[in-house]
């Protein structure tokens, strides 16, 4: 298969060229690793690609046969390496499979590589000491976004159609927004974290990927989720599967519309614009739409002391516990500043603070829950402004504390962190893009606890009236010829 051919399907779509045998999972991955070839020198998605020694069954899965890529962290696959995107983990090879890998085994993709992220995945651009920076293949000089920097611009550029994700603080959906694809945060509970984990990062953390199609999203969804035992959270499991929802009706929703986020940072021209259509969007559909203010049953400055306890106090013992297993020292020889610093900190977290952090936790949970119950849906931009270029998170970085840096990430992405802290489910959907730079802006749908259904309908329209699949970036596979 040509890489002009293989790039025009998504991963629904290549699986049912398999399973009606009209191309073999061994050509699709020779695709997929031209495609890697043809781009990545260009935007440093990939940071290793390996032989695969699976062959899926034909047929089996809607996504049999589709190549994969796995982040950098999060996922471990038996006999490849995890680094973290730092120097403290380099040449770590991971024993076996973690649970979800199985579960992508179980799947049928086919996983040929690992993709970047930022050290610790401690940042929301990825830049990397240990690999360098990844590039937005729609301007190479501006930034991917974080931590799933490199899976997002894997699949913008057209080597993937899908790649996993992971999302802590907006990790998965501002690099959704940066790229110009569809990312989906389930709700806490929805996809294990286990066996070696009953959580991250307190409970903020989850699985995910990003997609060019919401179909592809939905799928995969339905391949991964569901609770390993001895799991501390459990989402309901849906009344019919994922793939299903996208093409139902939503209904008439009641939609809020939250334009300047909490915290004080002010929503840029391009993106407010954005939203407004966004806006008439919505309305031609049916919906109500209208402005509204969401408590977060804490004040900002509370909740991003609160959240800095808790990512600091987390990440401290991440690091101590690679230390011991490396035999490495924790200084700058191994950590890049801001994670020495967020180490730093989260060592002096006392237990009475970290208890107190996560009572904070709960009344943001709490706080948008009651919003929910009169709201369907919570419609915000994915980000105040367009993608940055790169190395502005890095200016005066040295001369932050663990405090700074989360103030600073939060600053810069002031509507994803609350529905981590809330558990709940959020999206990010590439409906348009600055008609002046042609950047992708990314327009962020939130629901209640365990209503990833609704929001996936809602997908599925906007999809419908307003396609994005076509749009591709300057650095784009389909654009090559065969090598």
């Amino acid at each position: 298969m040509r890489i002009t051919e293989y790039v025009t399907f998504d991963a629904v779509g290549l699986a049912e060229l398999v399973t009606k045998g009209e191309v073999s999972p061994a050509e699709l991955e020779a695709a997929a690793r031209e495609a890697a070839q043809a781009v990545n020198p260009r935007i440093n998605a990939i940071v290793e690609t390996w032989p695969t020694d699976d062959e899926p069954d034909p047929g089996s899965t809607p996504l049999t046969g589709v190549p994969f890529l796995i982040k950098d962290i999060g996922v471990a696959m038996a006999g490849r390496r995890m680094e973290l995107g730092s120097r403290l983990a380099a040449g770590n090879v991971a024993g076996v499979d973690s649970a979800l890998m199985l579960r992508f085994r179980r799947a049928g993709l086919v996983t040929f590589g690992r993709t970047a992220t930022p050290e610790m995945a401690y940042s929301i651009t990825t830049e990397p000491v240990l690999y360098g920076p990844t590039r937005n293949p729609w301007n190479l000089r501006r930034s991917a976004g974080g931590s799933s920097g490199g899976a997002a611009a894997a699949v913008a550029a057209g080597v993937v159609p899908v790649a996993h994700a992971t999302d802590a603080a907006g990790s998965l959906r501002i690099p959704a927004a940066y790229n110009g694809l569809f990312g989906m945060k389930p709700s806490r509970g929805r996809v294990s974290m286990g066996p070696d984990f009953d959580e991250l990062f307190s409970g903020l953390a989850v699985h995910g990927h990003v997609s060019r199609t919401v179909r592809d999203s939905a799928a995969l969804l339905d391949q991964i989720r569901g609770p390993e035992p001895g799991d501390p959270y459990f989402a309901q499991q849906p009344s019919r599967p994922y793939a299903e929802e996208v093409t139902r009706h939503p209904g008439s929703l009641r939609i809020g519309v939250l334009t300047q986020a909490w915290g004080g940072r002010r929503t840029t021209t391009p993106v407010a614009d954005a939203l407004l259509r966004t806006v008439r969007l919505l309305e031609s559909l049916g919906h109500t739409v209208e402005e509204t203010e969401v408590g977060l049953g804490a004040d900002w400055e509370e909740f991003i002391l609160a959240t800095t306890r808790l990512f600091t106090a987390n990440l401290a013992a991440s690091v101590d516990g690679l230390a011991t297993a490396f035999d490495r020292p924790i200084d700058s020889s191994t950590l890049e500043p801001v994670t020495l610093a967020g180490y730093h900190y989260g060592q002096r977290v006392s237990g009475a603070q970290f208890v107190t952090a996560l009572t904070i936790r709960n009344r943001v949970a709490r706080s948008l829950a009651r919003y929910f119950s009169t709201h369907d849906i919570l419609l915000t931009p994915t980000l105040p402004e367009l993608p940055l270029p790169l190395g502005a998170y890095a200016e005066d970085a040295e001369a932050l504390d663990g405090h700074g840096w989360i103030e600073r990430l939060n600053d810069r992405s002031p509507f994803t962190m609350p529905f981590n802290v809330a558990g709940t489910p959020a999206m990010s959907v590439p409906l348009t893009a600055d008609t002046g730079t042609k950047l992708p802006i990314g327009m962020q749908f939130a629901a209640g606890y365990g209503l990833e259904s609704r929001l996936f309908r809602l997908a599925g329209q906007l999809e419908q009236a307003n396609p994005w699949a076509d749009r591709t970036p300057t650095v784009w596979a389909g654009n090559h010829t065969r090598l």
